[in-house]
């Protein structure tokens, strides 16, 4: 459909980022990927970078491996400086970097129209899970075996729901569907190279404010109520479920410990706890984390200490994704990464890669994963049950 790479980012409270054009792009595939990332980035200080971090990134920070399935095919990071950046505000923009053009102009102004749609045409692809439910319900219970015996506290496990040989004719249409049922506030569209991300993510995973870090880890979900009285009885269900809590509260620790890698003396601290926020279709246990550091940190160094995300992973962290790589049956890519925007200043933002369906345009595969947090407490049975409950929560309404 484009001739050129698109990022789009949408934080569904009005205003939002378009870039699109050519650019300088660079495509790390090495054991060196953070070196290239940071040469990339210090190349090009006082522009806009749009990032992509693969989750495999991982493997070059703690020196893991993965060797499972792998359909998508994303490299370990892409970074893009584009040609043209838009701030979209309604119907209203303006360009912030390029000048405008009748060209493309007219380009932003087709985009808003296809964003502005009230109806959207359905997504007509069924996809299929590469676990079975026999094989799913025994690595779960596998893992509960390893927090039985201490090595774990908890971990995240995954699967993928995918298809072969598919034709996604209009991502775009597909993105702002998704995005009319999520209204999630980390949205992202990106279709850069060989490869669309169509994201609904309501998460953040690191901003950075000037020496100022915060981390915004989800872990603790419930579905919407009929009407206020049941959301109201809902969201202080949620809020007292002692599962939930414990789940939240060691990734908090997660991420306090992340941060003080990289922290100020006594700097570390939890802003929001246990805090209750509530989406389109779905309530959110959230707990926020933040922390100062010295003005010169890098974002090579904050990686280092922060990334992949412990609501993505479990505690502790490196025993967590040894773990998930022997038990799930596909390379995790793009899911459960991030993608966001590196400002001029330095400041940035980049969500959770959750809530997604991923295409690779060259090998036309499509591709959608969801998982769940194990602790000593989880049901095999319901956790499964969960894991499709939130696949077809994003697929049924993308078919209709």
């Amino acid at each position: 459909m484009f001739d050129f790479p698109i990022a789009y980012l949408n934080s569904n409270n009005e205003t939002s980022l378009l870039a699109f054009g050519k650019g300088e792009i660079m495509i790390c595939e090495s054991n060196y990927s953070m070196h290239e990332i940071q040469s990339f980035v210090d190349k090009h200080h006082g522009q806009f970078i749009f990032s992509c971090l693969s989750y495999d990134l991982k493997n070059e920070v703690e020196k893991l491996d993965s060797k499972n399935f792998d359909g998508m095919k994303f490299p370990q990071a892409l970074l893009w400086v584009p040609d043209y950046i838009v701030e979209i505000n309604n119907e209203k923009f303006q360009f912030i970097k390029g000048k405008p053009n009748g060209e493309n102009e007219r380009f932003v102004s087709q985009f808003i129209a296809v964003q502005n749609k009230t109806e959207f045409k359905p997504f007509p692809h069924l996809l299929k899970p590469r676990t079975s439910q026999v094989d799913y319900l025994a690595h779960v219970n596998q893992l509960k075996e390893e927090i039985q015996l201490g090595n774990i506290y908890e971990v995240n496990y995954c699967q993928e729901y995918y298809a072969e040989n598919v034709e996604l004719e209009d991502s775009l249409n597909a993105y702002f569907k998704l995005n009319s049922i999520t209204k999630a506030p980390y949205s992202a569209y990106f279709n850069i190279d060989n490869f669309v991300l169509i994201c609904g993510s309501p998460e953040c995973f690191i901003q950075r404010r000037g020496n100022k870090l915060s981390s915004s880890p989800i872990k603790g979900t419930s579905k919407r109520g009929k009407d206020e009285v049941e959301d109201a009885y809902l969201k202080n269900q949620l809020y007292n479920d002692p599962k939930e809590r414990s789940e939240n509260v060691m990734i908090v620790d997660l991420v306090r410990n992340d941060l003080s890698k990289l922290a100020l003396n006594n700097t570390v601290k939890v802003d929001e706890l246990f805090g209750i926020h509530t989406f389109e279709t779905v309530h959110q246990m959230i707990s926020t984390v933040s922390c100062e550091v010295p003005v010169n940190t890098t974002f090579s160094e904050i990686l280092r200490a922060t990334f992949p995300m412990g609501s993505m992973t479990g505690a502790p962290k490196v025993s967590a994704m040894k773990l998930i790589e022997k038990h799930e049956d596909f390379k995790r890519g793009l899911y459960s990464g991030s993608v966001g925007l590196i400002q001029p200043n330095g400041d940035f933002d980049f969500n959770v890669v959750i809530r997604s369906i991923q295409y690779n345009k060259k090998n036309k595969y499509l591709s959608c994963s969801v998982g769940g947090a194990i602790t000593i407490q989880s049901s095999a049975e319901k956790e499964y049950e969960e894991c499709n409950v939130k696949v077809q929560g994003i697929l049924s309404k993308m078919n209709a």
